[in-house]
C-alpha cells in the first residue's frame, strides 16, 4: 500500500516541506544590512565629532593659557626694551661728549713761547658758540662739530704759521683755519686799534707783531645731539617674580574648574 501525506502543503516541515521563492526576502535582508551599515556609520561619525570637539576645547583651553601667560610676560618684554633703550641714548650721550680738558693740556703744551692768546672760546657745536673770538664766527659756522676760536699775537707772521703748524699736530685736529693775520699798519702806533688808543684788545704793542684769529676744528669727533637727554624714557617697575607664580596658579584653578 501506497502512503499518503494528508497535512496540508503549506503547513508541511522537513524535506518534504516546498521551497519559498521570491525577491522580496532578499530585499528584505539587504534593507537590514543597508540599516546596519547606516547605523554604525552614525555612530562612528558621532565618535569622532565627540572627539574633535573634545580636541578644540583642549585646543581652546591651552590658547587662553598661552594668551594670558604672554600678557603676564609682555612686561617683562617692555621692560628689557626700554632698558636697552636707554642704554643706547646714555652711551650716544657719552659718546658725544668732547674731552676738552685733552684739548686743553695739549694746547698748553704745543703753545709756543713767542705766542700768548687775548682770547679762547671751546664749543661743542656753531650754536652753541658765545662769540668769545670775534671774526671767527664765519670759519666756525662751517664746523659742524667742536673747534677753538682763539686770538692772540706772535713774533711776527712766521710766529704765527709756526704756532698754525703746531695746532696741526695735535690729537684729534682735523683743520686749522686763519681768519686773520696781519702786523700793524705803517704809519699806526703800536698798541692802538680796533680797542682805541692803547685798547688791551690789541696786543700789537710792537710793529713786528703779528695779530691773528684762528679756528681749530675737531670734525672726527661726534656731533652732540642737541635735546637726546629728553629722549631717555624712565623705566616701568620691574614684575615681582610672586606675581607670576600667583597669576599661574589661579589660572590653574581655573582651568581646572572650567575642566570641571
Amino acid at each position: 500500500m501506497r502512503p499518503v501525506n494528508l497535512i496540508p502543503a503549506e503547513e508541511r516541515r522537513g524535506q518534504n516541506a516546498p521551497l519559498r521563492s521570491g525577491p522580496i526576502a532578499y530585499i528584505v535582508l539587504g534593507a537590514l544590512v543597508a540599516l546596519l551599515a547606516g547605523v554604525s556609520l552614525v555612530v562612528l561619525t558621532g565618535n569622532q565629532i565627540a572627539d574633535r570637539e573634545a580636541e578644540l576645547a583642549q585646543v581652546k583651553r591651552e590658547d587662553t593659557a598661552a594668551t594670558a601667560k604672554a600678557q603676564r610676560l609682555s612686561a617683562y618684554t617692555q621692560y628689557q626694551l626700554l632698558s636697552e633703550q636707554r642704554s643706547t641714548t646714555v652711551k650716544s650721550l657719552a659718546d658725544s661728549r668732547f674731552d676738552w680738558e685733552r684739548v686743553m693740556r695739549e694746547l698748553s703744551l704745543v703753545l709756543p713761547s713767542n705766542v700768548w692768546l687775548t682770547a679762547l672760546t671751546a664749543s661743542a657745536s656753531p650754536g652753541s658758540s658765545t662769540g668769545g673770538s670775534e671774526g671767527g664766527a664765519g670759519l666756525r659756522e662751517a664746523i659742524a662739530g667742536p673747534a677753538l676760536e682763539m686770538s692772540g699775537c706772535s713774533t711776527g707772521q712766521d710766529g704765527v704759521a709756526g704756532f698754525v703748524g703746531a695746532l696741526k699736530d695735535m690729537d684729534g685736529v682735523t683743520r686749522v683755519g686763519v681768519e686773520s693775520s696781519a702786523l700793524p699798519a705803517v704809519g699806526t702806533a703800536a698798541g692802538t686799534g680796533e680797542g682805541g688808543e692803547g685798547g688791551s684788545t690789541n696786543c700789537r704793542t710792537r710793529d713786528f707783531i703779528a695779530e691773528f684769529k684762528i679756528v681749530v676744528a675737531f670734525d672726527a669727533a661726534p656731533v652732540p645731539v642737541e635735546g637726546e637727554a629728553a629722549t631717555i624714557t624712565a623705566l616701568p617697575e620691574e614684575p615681582a617674580e610672586g606675581s607670576e607664580e600667583s597669576s599661574e596658579s589661579s589660572e590653574e584653578s581655573s582651568t581646572e574648574s572650567a575642566e570641571g
